[in-house]
């Protein structure tokens, strides 16, 4: 639906060649509102930060529409230039709403306008390769990508700051001089494809993609009489990043089978394809970080060095500018519940705070007496996995699950339904929570459930709401469109109710809707 609202969009504006004030703050508003929870809305917003690439290549492939050929307008070149203006107008307006610089205020000392310039004008340089006497169009190889993307980087040559929009713009300024003289479309594709690779390259180089800085609307406000139940669904409803079954993942359930089965009831992996790009999502990379930064064994001490602490602190930033977790942080405010005797903070660098205890401080899951080590946090039990007493214990993510599974690690050994009589749903391979059975480098999890394709944000504000506002044992009924799920979020607390321990759900009945 927004991929239509965005091409029509597209359409009106390149069809005179020319953007309006009124079509430049149409577009910008379309796009805000795409990033935005609407007010009694039970789906997240359409547009995510990886959603960003594909609407800026749409604005060149749409634009390709409209290249103007001999005989179609009485200066066809000029028709074509103006094209690129437009295209220019709307990759700004692009980048100004959902993208923010990430350049430094100096650039390197070899760095110079010119020599940008003459790079750009090599890239769009053509030859005659199939020797017919007529030139191709301009075709960016990936070694040539390659060199812009480290001429733009590198320590010596990288742009400073104020030079970022005149980058972007000198892209098509001097692409302009190299439209076809004969207005061959073929070959003005080719042109639009290249400045579409240069304004890519600058833009992943120069830029970042912009927080979900999503202000929640009243229906989306929990108060003190929000129950937990409708405080989950609320998470769901809200979770911008969760990825779409058969479009952004698949998977291949196969078989069921009793948690007392030892035997395998999969031939194959559970995953069959995830879309690498949701890792272009800031917080899905500051979550995928961390995941390698412990040793998988109890007993084994953790060491935590700075660049691990840096690396929990970027995600803590990532996850509090969406709005599962500004949810959270308000329902907990709202239950006014306490944490260390002390009520939770307003301030969200206060709660970062608590979050980074509760979740990342070690403690020792091992014992030991005096002489415990440090081998445990919230964190690594529930989203990483730990191995204790020769099983796999934790481990309730499905990001670290395909990870693993994709290295080999994992075999999955089939599903496991839910025990309920009142379960009349039949598990498919779009199913969003999972039990299942599996060995971890050939460590036995009997069970284990996971909630297939939800953010990172969403699963910590889920069981950070069970761990400061929830009970033990919190029995929800969660409707994901057209199926529904009884769970039960259990939370237990460690080093004197000040740490997690454990937070997981387990599937209770799944039926439709």
């Amino acid at each position: 639906m927004a991929d239509a609202v965005i091409e029509d969009l597209y359409r009106a504006t390149f069809t005179d060649r020319l953007i309006t004030p009124d079509e430049n703050a149409d577009l910008i508003s379309t796009l805000q509102e795409l990033q935005t929870i609407q007010d009694g809305s039970s789906t997240p917003p359409a547009l995510t930060p990886d959603k960003l690439v594909w609407v800026r290549a749409a604005a060149f492939r749409i634009a390709c529409e409209y290249l103007v050929e001999d005989g179609d307008a009485d200066d066809p070149r000029e028709e074509n230039v103006k094209l690129l203006k437009t295209i220019n107008a709307v990759v700004h307006a692009l980048e100004t709403t959902c993208l923010v610089p990430s350049l430094e205020e100096e650039g390197g000392d070899n760095f110079s306008k010119e020599g940008i310039e003459e790079l750009f004008k090599s890239l769009y340089e053509t030859e005659d390769e199939d020797g017919d006497g007529d030139e191709d169009g301009p075709v960016i190889s990936r070694a040539e990508a390659t060199a812009l993307q480290e001429f733009l980087t590198d320590e010596a040559t990288r742009p400073p700051l104020s030079v970022l929009i005149w980058l972007r713009s000198t892209a098509f300024r001097l692409g302009s001089q190299y439209l076809n003289e004969e207005n061959d479309k073929a070959k003005n594709v080719a042109l639009l494809r290249s400045i579409n690779v240069i304004v890519h390259t600058v833009e992943t180089t120069c830029m970042t993609s912009r927080p979900l800085t999503l202000e929640l609307p009243p229906s989306h406000t929990p108060d003190a009489d929000t129950d937990f139940t409708t405080a989950v669904q609320t998470l769901w409803n809200i979770d911008s990043n969760r990825l779409t079954p058969h479009k952004d993942y698949r998977m291949d359930v196969q078989s069921s089978k009793h948690p007392s089965n030892k035997g395998d009831a999969a031939n194959d992996p559970l995953f069959t394809h995830v879309n690498r790009q949701v890792f272009q999502r800031p917080t899905f990379n500051a979550f995928r970080s961390l995941l390698d930064n412990y040793s998988a064994y109890t007993g084994d001490e953790e060491e935590v060095s700075q660049k691990e602490l840096r690396e929990n602190r970027a995600f803590l930033n990532a996850i509090m500018e969406t709005a599962p977790m500004k949810y959270c942080h308000r329902y907990c405010l709202a239950k006014e519940v306490e944490y260390d005797g002390e009520p939770i903070p307003e301030d969200e660098s206060d709660f970062k705070n608590v979050l980074n205890s509760i979740w990342f401080q070690l403690y020792s899951r091992s014992g030991g007496g005096r002489r415990r080590k440090l081998d445990s946090s919230g964190f690594e039990h529930v989203f990483v996995g730990e191995v204790k007493n020769g099983q796999v214990s934790g481990f309730h993510n499905w990001i670290m699950f395909w990870l693993e599974e994709r290295k080999g690690n994992i075999d999955y050994r089939g599903y496991i339904k839910p025990r309920s009589r009142d379960s009349t749903a039949q598990t498919n391979d779009d199913d969003p929570v999972l039990t299942l059975q599996f060995s971890w480098n050939g460590v036995e999890k009997f069970v284990g459930t996971s909630i297939i394709g939800v953010s990172p944000e969403f699963e910590l504000a889920l069981y950070t709401m069970a761990f400061l506002a929830g009970e033990d044992e919190n029995v929800v009924t969660l409707d994901t469109g057209g199926e529904c799920f009884d769970l039960n979020v259990k939370c237990h607390k460690y080093d004197g109710g000040s740490k997690v321990g454990s937070c997981y759900v387990e599937a209770l009945a799944h039926y439709e809707d």
